[in-house]
């Protein structure tokens, strides 16, 4: 698995992050990180009352004693605006929050903000993704509309995403799989669970459920915490 960056600590959340289920994945990457406040990218929440969704992860924050820097990026616009990439670059954790990944990509794709993602991680920051996000980041991308693949952006290359892996519909999750290309490997990925890049370049396995890995040619890999993913490589 390639990646643009390679010194910070990227984690691919199924979804589900605003729940008690996720809670001690969020502590864990938190204290890595050493991060004093999370700046939350609501982005794929644009057309999905935004401001709840900011909500919800201020008052789930608040548990941890950690407060949230909302970057209120909706639109392409803002994602040219300088301000708003300022902050993203002095951020240690960033959180892309679940939604529509298609109106996250092409908000993000080749922006001012977007560079800034990728800088910061490159200096050693913490990104989080969950859902939407877990699988924009990643190229190629699952496209939503019908679950064959389509241009991510690429945080991570060879690697694609299928969030809410245990609850989805089998006929999309099943099309994802026989879809997939010969150089990429699918990770599904299930509610309350990450896949985690380590800044070393290795993969785990983290969270309350279940990650498993599709290539072509080889036998579904199912594995839970703490377990590492010997199918990707850095």
């Amino acid at each position: 698995m390639g990646a643009t960056r390679t010194t910070g600590t990227l984690a691919l959340l199924g979804g589900g992050e605003w729940t008690a289920e996720a809670r001690p994945l969020h502590e864990e990457l938190i204290t890595a990180a050493g991060a004093g406040e999370i700046v939350l990218l609501p982005t794929a929440a644009a057309y999905e009352q935004p401001e709840r969704t900011i909500e919800r992860a201020e008052a789930y924050f608040a548990e941890l004693d950690l407060p949230v820097r909302a970057v209120r990026v909706l639109h392409r616009a803002e994602a040219e605006d300088e301000t708003f990439a300022r902050a993203v670059r002095d951020a240690r954790l960033v959180y892309l929050t679940d939604g529509s990944p298609l109106h996250l990509r092409s908000v993000l794709k080749d922006s001012t903000l977007f560079a800034a993602l990728a800088d910061v991680y490159a200096d050693g920051a913490t990104i989080v993704a969950s859902g939407a996000g877990a699988t924009v980041v990643c190229d190629p991308m699952v496209d939503p509309r019908g679950g064959a693949y389509t241009v991510g952006l690429g945080l991570v290359t060879g690697l694609a995403v299928f969030p809410y892996h245990g609850t989805a519909a089998d006929h999309l999750r099943e099309r994802s799989i026989d879809l997939l290309p010969k150089t990429a490997v699918l990770a599904g990925i299930d509610e309350g669970t990450a896949l985690v890049r380590d800044p070393d370049g290795a993969w785990r396995a983290a969270g309350a459920g279940s990650v498993t890995l599709y290539r072509r040619g080889t036998e579904p890999a199912e594995r839970r915490a703490p377990s590492r993913l010997d199918l990707l490589t850095a």
